[in-house]
């Protein structure tokens, strides 16, 4: 077993992560249909436990309508700092097994396990070791895929959920991609699907007959990733630290509304959400960009470049009023978000308390605003949230 192969990716994915969390915590909903969501009515699903999916209930369903499919449905809360935790707990877990390990998200990463079978057994014995360590220490399952390149174990992962261990040898590539449906293949949408379809390939391995420039004539230049996958090629790395492209924060409202007072409190509630994480992470962004959901559930984004990074809340909130006033108000709004993108990161041995003292005069009105802001993070982290806030939140 160890010649199993070159290359030995795992893809760890945890069944119904936030449900199975609640279930976990409170012993008196397993085995019941738990729905995690916003609790108004406007809300959506954040996650479903498998018994509510049973019942057709899945991820970014309106909330009502989850109630009418599964009425008998236990419906809690978003509780994402419990959630974090427990994601925490796993990646140290997993870290006990390989030191490359690429977090996905919250609930998934990806490991490279190549070479350490002399270390710690067959791939397969190691995949048991972490489901088992994973349930023993956090109680939830997980479902993992092993491969020889991430594409096909993430697929393989998918394939036995919930607590599923699916193992794809390198022998076994050509015939499970000959019948892999084309839907299977992450990155075919509806659309690229309608045209594959026309062109005659239904599984992934059709790819192979469809001529290499009609191809790319079709699909543009993903039609090149295809061909690699239809012949089981795909080298992406597995890459331990993973850059952040944007910070955001939305809401949806309790009542679609074009009350500006409203709308510009919810924004600057967000604005503070999304300075705070970019200084909590040490990077600033250039590019800030401000969201809008009308009541027809139709979208409309204004953005702007400026010409230097910031993390500082107010200013974040200043640029996101410009981009508000520049939007013609002539419906209901369902939804606001704000988002920072175009990443910097900071030097690690320079804190913004270092840069400039709160009074100092010489400095920029950026400058004052992030070393007065990051104070208020300082005083909050000490003392809880509610121990200091910018006077239009109160």
């Amino acid at each position: 077993m160890s010649k199993f192969m070159e290359r030995v990716i795992f893809h760890i994915d945890m069944d119904a992560f936030f449900a199975s969390v609640e279930q976990s915590d409170n012993p008196d909903l397993k085995g019941r249909a738990v729905i995690v969501g916003g609790m108004s009515g406007r809300g959506v699903v954040s996650a479903a436990s498998y018994e509510a999916r049973k019942q057709m209930v899945h991820s970014a369903m309106p909330v009502f309508q989850a109630k009418q499919r599964c009425p008998d449905g236990v419906f809690v809360p978003v509780r994402m700092a419990r959630y974090k935790e427990v994601s925490r707990n796993i990646m140290e877990i997993l870290a006990g097994y390989s030191p490359v390990i690429e977090q996905a998200s919250i609930d998934e990463a990806y490991m490279d396990m190549s070479g350490t079978s002399r270390l710690l057994g067959p791939p397969w014995k190691v995949g048991e070791m972490i489901k088992d360590s994973i349930m023993s220490k956090c109680s939830i399952t997980c479902s993992i895929g092993i491969a020889p390149n991430r594409f096909l174990a993430k697929i393989a992962s998918d394939m036995e959920k919930p607590n599923g261990l699916k193992m794809i040898l390198p022998g076994d590539v050509p015939g499970f991609i000959a019948k892999l449906p084309l839907e299977k293949v992450p990155g075919v949408g509806e659309k690229n699907l309608k045209i594959l379809r026309h062109l005659g390939a239904y599984k992934l391995g059709d790819i192979r007959g469809i001529n290499e420039q009609l191809l790319l004539d079709c699909v543009g230049k993903f039609g090149e990733r295809l061909e690699k996958l239809a012949l089981g090629r795909d080298n992406t790395a597995i890459v331990p630290t993973k850059r952040v492209k944007s910070v955001s924060s939305e809401a949806t409202l309790p009542e679609d509304t074009k009350d500006r007072e409203i709308l510009i409190k919810y924004l600057l509630t967000q604005s503070e959400i999304v300075g705070r994480r970019l200084r909590s992470k040490g990077i600033k962004g250039m590019t800030i960009s401000l969201k809008l959901k009308w009541a027809d559930f139709k979208c409309v984004t204004r953005r702007v470049t400026l010409n230097r990074p910031v993390c500082s809340s107010k200013m974040i909130y200043e640029h996101g009023i410009r981009l508000f006033d520049s939007i013609n108000m002539d419906k209901r709004v369902r939804l606001i978000g704000i988002s920072v993108s175009n990443i910097n990161i900071l030097d690690p041995d320079m804190h913004l308390t270092d840069q400039l003292g709160l009074f100092d005069k010489t400095g920029s009105e950026h400058d004052i605003w992030e070393v007065a802001e990051e104070t208020m993070d300082s005083i909050q982290e000490r003392f809880g949230r509610k121990s200091i806030s910018k006077g239009g939140l109160l």
